[in-house]
């Protein structure tokens, strides 16, 4: 019987029908002559779309067709995994879709600007060909496609750089990509949330957004596409962080090529962890940066002179003899020692203590002095009583401009003036507190410490003495705020800082030598039998910031003869050479007498390839505020400053210097006359401490 006649509405179709949503569904046609499609279960009745939109409805997956809600359990699951079967097996085609066109069909796929490489050598006409899944439709329903033939050329020219002069989309300032500029605040908002998150959860610190490696991450991450899955915990625990210290090795081997053509500093650092393990780190310094080379356990090893000159001589070996120009180590004295045998045994290597553990001592000197400590006690009486009261603490917080005071250190001699100097910064706010009627009226008003917490605070020599320490070890603080900082090499301002940092305090006590000595000796004994060096006076004749500073310069013979001494003892190119090319530098002549290298020769570092984020004028400035610096001009003998210094220190008329400390420490006749002791002979070249001796080192 022929059945080819009979035009049924709702018929079942199978042939050929292997989709498991067949079950489910029954086909049919309309009047119009469109196909239908009836769900079994709700009744839908669908006209187009296919088997694959009733399998879309079965699974309950919302957008093209209404969810079928009377479906069992057990079949939606089966619809799920069918559809979910069918996208993996699209996933290859369309990842070679996207590889091959980066610019996609659309502006949700303009992605050309972020993680591709700019080489242009390669060009590629590729075929989509349907078979393989990949299809363009072009005008509706006309379905016709178009193809390319694939080729592929190659040129042989090497890949272009051209990105690398460019900063990358993800740099302050940069212009947005069209996607992230079309991305709405929900689609921004959502991606922080979900890295916080991951923050959060992990207790990870937050200063580890300023890792220089942060944002490259993400970067990486969204070049690859949304499929990029993280590395696993072995994959960081065990292949990643071998595959890093080859790259690490690598890096080092290419150091190596700058430390001989530019000569590098080796320090060697001592100190002991928590577990009382004492440790030696050694460290290469050149101007592409600081390279940690290794770390020594002499725990169970007697630390005497000879056996850090071996392990400073395996380091110096390994560096390379000839590309060493400067050694930095501790300055104990078995270290002093060992520094010595150095110089002894390689007569090109220049030996220096650290600068900065030498700051330290001389303000862990002054630190001990008794009326300081008396007054850092008595500064830290405040602090403590006054944060081991919520209630109090709550009240100054709703000071306005308030912040947190800076505690005494144990161990950082340097933290004591600093928390000196935020207590006085909190002067007027402490007065207010205990002045309040809340607290007069409070229980801790009542208190016993507080009668002796309120006599210091209403004290008015107690703030003036904490002003005068302040003013004092200013200029000692910003020198060891230079030299302590990884920003760029601190060796030119050594010499000149320490002179500076002198007549700072001078300048505090108005030039009245009884009063300024008892500190000057400290920094003279400290500069004349550890520190000083003819490598600092050699770096500060060969610093352009001040070689072309015509005004402060210091010209005395000392300066000029301890960069001799280096050039003859420790130089090893052409002696001659050398000083033709220094009597250039000098006089300015060739090169050196363009106006672009006098304006810059405070704002430039020739080895520097990223702008420094600490320039000359920025280090100078911190060497000359508030009175650290003259204002004099310095020739040959660098007389002192006669000028103005009310207009140059901070501290009032009121504050009495006289008071300030023991002033019966050195009785000296002059002293009793009331004339400034400045004009004595006695200090009339005192200054010449700093370079005195340099030609012996």
């Amino acid at each position: 019987m022929d059945s080819s006649g009979q035009n049924s509405t709702s018929t079942p179709s199978t042939r050929g029908k292997t989709d498991p949503a067949w079950e489910h569904v029954t086909e049919g046609r309309a009047h119009d002559g469109k196909k239908t499609f009836t769900c079994l279960y709700c009744g839908k009745i669908t006209k187009g779309g296919g088997i694959n939109r009733m399998k879309q409805h079965l699974a309950g997956k919302s957008g093209e067709v209404r969810p079928c809600k009377k479906v069992p359990a057990d079949i939606r699951f089966r619809m799920e995994e069918c559809l979910k079967a069918i996208r993996e097996k699209k996933r290859p085609s369309e990842e070679a879709y996207e590889q091959s066109i980066p610019y996609g069909l659309g502006i949700y796929q303009f992605e050309g600007d972020i993680g591709y490489d700019d080489d242009d050598d390669e060009v590629e006409e590729i075929i989509f060909q349907k078979n393989k899944g990949i299809s363009i439709n072009e005008g509706g329903d006309s379905g016709n496609k178009k193809k390319a033939a694939m080729t592929q050329k190659k040129k042989g020219k090497a890949p272009s750089n051209i990105g690398h002069y460019f900063a990358t989309r993800t740099t302050v300032g940069s212009q947005p990509t069209i996607k992230s500029a079309l991305a709405g605040k929900q689609a921004v908002r959502k991606a922080h949330m979900i890295a916080a998150k991951f923050f959060y959860d992990a207790c990870i610190p937050l200063n580890a957004v300023n890792s220089i490696y942060f944002q490259p991450m993400f970067d990486a991450a969204i070049a690859i596409g949304a499929g990029y899955k993280v590395p696993t915990y072995h994959q960081f625990r065990v292949p990643l962080l071998q595959d890093l210290k080859k790259e690490l090795e690598l890096f080092i081997a290419t150091l190596r090529t700058t430390w001989a053509d530019t000569g590098c500093t080796i320090m060697g650092d001592g100190w002991s962890d928590r577990r009382h393990r004492t440790l030696i780190n050694f460290l290469v310094y050149c101007p592409r940066g600081i390279t940690f080379v290794k770390s020594v356990d002499a725990s169970d090893a007697v630390k005497d002179a000879q056996l850090l000159f071996k392990l400073f001589q395996e380091i110096i070996e390994w560096v390379g003899v000839s590309n060493v120009v400067h050694m930095v180590t501790d300055n104990g004295a078995n270290y002093v020692a060992a520094g010595r045998l150095i110089n002894e045994t390689c007569m090109t290597i220049n030996w220096s203590p650290c600068a900065a553990h030498c700051l330290n001592l001389i303000l862990g000197e002054i630190s001990k002095m008794t009326h300081i400590h008396d007054l850092a006690i008595r500064a830290s009486k405040v602090t403590r009583y006054v944060y081991n009261r919520l209630w109090l603490v709550a009240w100054l917080r709703k000071r306005k401009g308030w912040a947190k005071i800076v505690r005494p250190g144990a161990t950082h001699f340097a933290t004591t003036f600093i928390a000196l100097h935020s207590t006085h910064k909190h002067m007027h706010d402490l007065k207010a507190l205990v002045t309040s009627k809340d607290f007069v009226d409070s229980r801790y008003a009542k208190e016993k410490k507080a009668k002796e917490i309120i006599a210091i605070i209403l004290d008015n020599k107690f703030w003036n003495d904490c002003l005068i320490i302040d003013k004092i070890v200013e200029p000692l603080m910003r020198l060891l705020r230079i030299v302590d900082g990884d920003v760029k090499p601190s060796m030119g301002y050594v010499y000149e800082g320490i002179y500076r940092a002198r007549i700072g305090i001078k300048k505090v006590f108005l030039n009245k030598r009884r009063l300024y000595k008892l500190y000057t000796d400290i920094l003279k004994q400290r500069w004349d039998n550890q520190l000083r060096k003819n490598i600092h006076a050699a770096a500060y004749w060969l610093n352009p910031a001040f070689q072309y500073d015509q005004v402060s310069f210091c010209r005395k013979p000392e300066v000029m003869s301890s960069f001799l001494d280096l050039v003859d003892t420790k130089a090893t190119c052409s002696k001659t050479k050398l000083l033709d090319e220094s009597r250039l530098y000098r006089d300015r002549l060739e090169s050196f007498g363009r106006e672009l290298a006098l304006t810059t020769c405070k704002t430039t570092q020739p080895e520097k390839e990223d702008p420094p984020l600490l320039d000359y004028d920025e280090l100078e400035q911190m060497l000359n505020e508030d009175g650290s610096t003259p204002q004099s001009k310095r020739q040959c003998n660098r007389p002192q400053d006669d000028g103005d210094d009310d207009a140059i220190l901070e501290i009032g008329d009121d504050i009495d210097l006289e008071c300030f400390g023991n002033t019966n420490i050195i009785d000296e006749p002059n002293a009793q006359d009331g004339r400034d002791d400045s004009e004595n002979n006695e200090d009339e070249n005192e200054d010449d401490w700093l370079t005195r001796g340099l030609s012996r080192n």
